[in-house]
């Protein structure tokens, strides 16, 4: 997450225009029915604990049905002050409150339609589900007034929001169909939102020819959407934040499928556009960008007027990377007029057609000297071990289990007997509970919310499915992962030396931290090889300190410029670590924090958590990698070694907020068996401008090959908590070191690195300032070849 708080950047865009396109005209709507039925999906079903680690509360609710507060669902009754109530019951973290792990809460529809006359507010830590198996209908009121139908971060008067947009965290909305059809000119989902958040399997409802817009989304630090439809109204999609990915989208006939209003980065990937006059509309004034970057990949458009709306210039963008594009396997070839036009000229930039590969801004080849240009380029390598059947990198969404039988999910405490409450040892009753359900066909192992304490390495066997209730959290005890000369694994997935291979293992919704300091844990070492597409991560996160219970916190580990490292305020030795024995390791959403400030302080205090490494990858794949980040590690935030057939897609750092104080080698050892960068780049621990040198790696690439990352957002945001660097792009001299590889990326930012991205094999580094973009600095593409 962006913790920028005295740079911020605020575009607040209530409305959007196509001046250069006429309004379409208005179709009538086809209404959906009101329904209400029974349903057989387990998530209503399953019986709850509601154990919260810390919570006082001794009657607190983890699940809500909207049912038991009083909504009807009928599609006549106001099913408005309903739906709140079960959100905000118990005494959440609403309006006052920036942020809180102790309050979360699961709000379950069943099938219903639900009509709503003002927003329905999402609180902080909410999961709003609906039935996956017959999807509620959220309707609007014909009188609707509000943001949205679904409002993730409120407007107070004068302007301000309920949360911190770039800190507001752990969020999901899934399985809903949003109908927006009786209302002229409302909002679906206002959509504000930093890590840890997901959309998934919503159906957004619109007037043809109507002024709905299904998505408003004016800021944020996000985040990942998959699997959403859009079907009428004038804009599908606006979208604005610091960078996203998104994947499976569909638009039919809207005016504008995608309004990109700004951002510094974002991958859409698999998305289907038909009919309407704009697919991607990204334009703004050519000497004033506001769109950083965007990738659009294996994609179709077809029967719209133009496919893209761009603003680009070759000669006067301002900045000079500013609005930035790659096409890669986008086919474009039954639009009416231009596959890329340009409203400001009135001017065709590319024309129809399928396209291989196509970009706008400045390319690299194995060089240090830019390419600039608005044209085709030549095609990434593509392993195919990264594909597909139809030629497109492959992409798995989040297992619901929606087919499964409540019976078949066995509860770690009901049926494992284990505690979860942040205090008993449950080693082996997690151990034991997890290898019995590998044992049962057709059983998946339901962590029910709660603190799992571990004091041992867990081996997560091989033909299993995990899921929690709203991520229960797998807690290290720091004083049994305390031997950074001996580090172990807490949760090993597949035994290490080929011990499981060929069995699938899918793990959706839990987080992983420790308690106390624990400088020789492995977070999350996978060693098991399965076959692509059997084994996954969905949803789930690894948080070092922050939260309640960890130990390390604003009381402990306060961050000041004075602060230097003691034990006590140590992270862990390595957040994930694939193995070179493993392959078929598929993850979305997916984010590696060392926390930066107190979840549990209404301020957000900073704090110094130092964590030596994030994600070691080791893997001779396939591996992908759809939407996740690594932040505030020490030594490196991503390191692949020796990996193969590698895909990311969007890969998000930030370097340690105290570094330079101390710079990367301290407080701890580099280590030869783990390939630690030893930082012999730097001859000083700054350059001779006095811009730190030793700072972590947002990604080091050695002696492998098949890599392929569609966007990077690299960011350094401080030098010891001061941010006079940011202004002056330079809080440390390099981001990103390909050695020994072969390396295929598109659309790479990063923030105040002099030298963005340095390649052994050429020697010379890119430069920041050779690549300014409306934030960041930004490569269109680098290949080596």
């Amino acid at each position: 997450m962006l913790s920028l708080r005295s740079t911020s950047l605020l575009i607040t865009a209530l409305c959007a225009t196509l001046s250069f396109l006429p309004a379409a005209s208005a179709a009538p709507a086809s209404a959906l029915e009101p329904r209400q039925a029974a349903s057989s999906f387990w998530i209503g079903d399953i019986a709850r604990k509601n154990v919260v680690w810390g919570n006082p509360n001794t009657t607190y609710q983890i699940f809500r049905n909207v049912v038991d507060f009083g909504a009807v669902g009928n599609g006549q009754a106001d099913d408005t002050d309903a739906i709140n109530a079960a959100i905000s019951a118990g005494g959440r973290c609403g309006d006052g409150c920036n942020s809180s792990t102790i309050q979360p809460a699961i709000v379950y529809f069943p099938p219903g339609t639900y009509k709503v006359s003002t927003p329905i507010i999402m609180f902080y830590y909410t999961q709003l589900i609906g039935d996956a198996i017959n999807k509620p209908i959220i309707t609007a009121d014909s009188n609707f007034t509000g943001m949205a139908l679904l409002d993730s971060d409120p407007y107070k008067e004068g302007g301000a929001n309920w949360y911190i947009n770039q800190n507001n965290f752990f969020r999901q909305v899934r399985n809903f169909v949003i109908d927006l059809t009786p209302a002229p000119a409302a909002s679906g989902i206002h959509w504000q939102v930093a890590q840890a958040t997901s959309l998934q399997n919503i159906d957004f409802k619109m007037t043809e020819g109507g002024n709905q817009q299904g998505i408003f989304m004016d800021n944020g630090s996000g985040g990942w959407m998959s699997d959403l439809t859009f079907e009428g109204g004038k804009i599908g999609a606006f979208l604005g934040s610091q960078q996203f990915t998104t994947r499976n989208l569909k638009f039919t006939n809207c005016q504008t499928a995608i309004v990109m209003n700004w951002n510094w980065g974002w991958v859409l990937s698999n998305v289907s556009i038909s009919g309407g006059r704009v697919g991607l509309d990204m334009a703004a004034n050519p000497t004033n960008q506001s769109t950083g970057s965007i990738i659009l990949s294996d994609s179709v458009i077809s029967g719209t007027t133009y496919g893209v709306n761009t603003s680009f210039s070759m000669t006067g963008n301002v900045p000079a990377t500013g609005n930035t594009l790659v096409l890669d396997n986008v086919d474009m070839s039954t639009v009416a007029e231009a596959a890329v036009w340009s409203a400001k000229t009135q001017s065709v930039v590319l024309p129809k057609g399928k396209i291989d590969a196509w970009a706008q801004g400045n390319g690299y080849d194995h060089t240090a000297t830019s390419n600039r240009t608005q044209g085709m380029i030549p095609k990434a390598n593509k392993s195919t071990q990264l594909l597909d059947g139809d030629g497109n990198i492959f992409g798995r969404s989040k297992p619901q289990y929606e087919d499964v039988a409540v019976s078949n999910f066995k509860s770690a405490m009901t049926d494992g007997g284990c505690k979860g409450d942040g205090q008993t040892d449950d080693t082996t009753c997690v151990q034991n509970f997890l290898n019995t359900v590998a044992g049962t066909a057709g059983a998946i192992a339901y962590f029910d919310h709660g603190a799992y304490l571990i004091k041992d390495t867990i081996t997560v066997p091989n033909k299993i499915k995990i899921t929690g209730e709203i991520w229960p959290l797998i807690v290290a005890d720091g004083d049994s992962f305390n031997d950074v000369n001996n580090p172990k694994p807490v949760w090993q997935v597949g035994k290490r030396n080929g011990g499981d291979i060929n069995g699938g293992v899918e793990i959706s919704d839990l987080i992983f931290e420790t308690k106390g300091a624990a400088p020789g844990a492995i977070m999350i070492e996978w060693n098991l090889n399965s076959a692509n597409g059997e084994s996954g991560m969905w949803d789930s996160h690894v948080r070092i300190g922050g939260s309640y219970g960890t130990e390390l916190s604003e009381a402990q580990c306060p961050g000041w410029p004075t602060t230097q490292p003691t034990p006590e305020c140590q992270g862990v030795f390595l957040m994930f670590h694939a193995r070179p024995e493993s392959g078929g390791i598929y993850l979305e959403n997916t984010w590696f924090w060392v926390a930066d400030h107190d979840l549990e302080v209404n301020k957000q205090t900073q704090i110094s958590i130092y964590s030596a490494r994030g994600f070691l990858l080791q893997s001779k794949g396939p591996v992908w990698l759809w939407g996740t980040a690594s932040e505030h590690s020490v030594i490196y935030n991503y390191q692949f070694d020796g990996a193969q057939a590698v895909f990311g897609g969007f890969m998000q750092t930030e370097t340690p907020y105290f570094q330079p104080n101390p710079d990367a080698s301290k407080p701890f050892d580099f280590n030869s068996q783990y390939d630690d960068p030893t930082f012999g780049i730097c001859t000083n621990g700054t350059d001779a401008s006095g811009v730190p040198c030793k700072d972590a790696w947002g990604l080091r690439v050695v002696n492998s090959k098949n890599i392929l990352i569609y966007a990077t957002g690299m960011y350094s945001f401080f030098n010891n908590y001061a941010q006079a660097c940011v202004p002056l792009h330079n809080c440390q001299e390099y981001m990103i070191k390909i050695q020994d590889s072969q390396v295929d990326m598109y659309t790479v930012t990063t923030k105040a690195a002099v030298k963005m991205l340095i390649d052994t094999s050429v020697g010379t580094p890119i430069l920041g300032a050779d690549n300014r973009n409306i934030f960041g600095d930004t490569l269109a593409w680098y290949r080596t070849g």
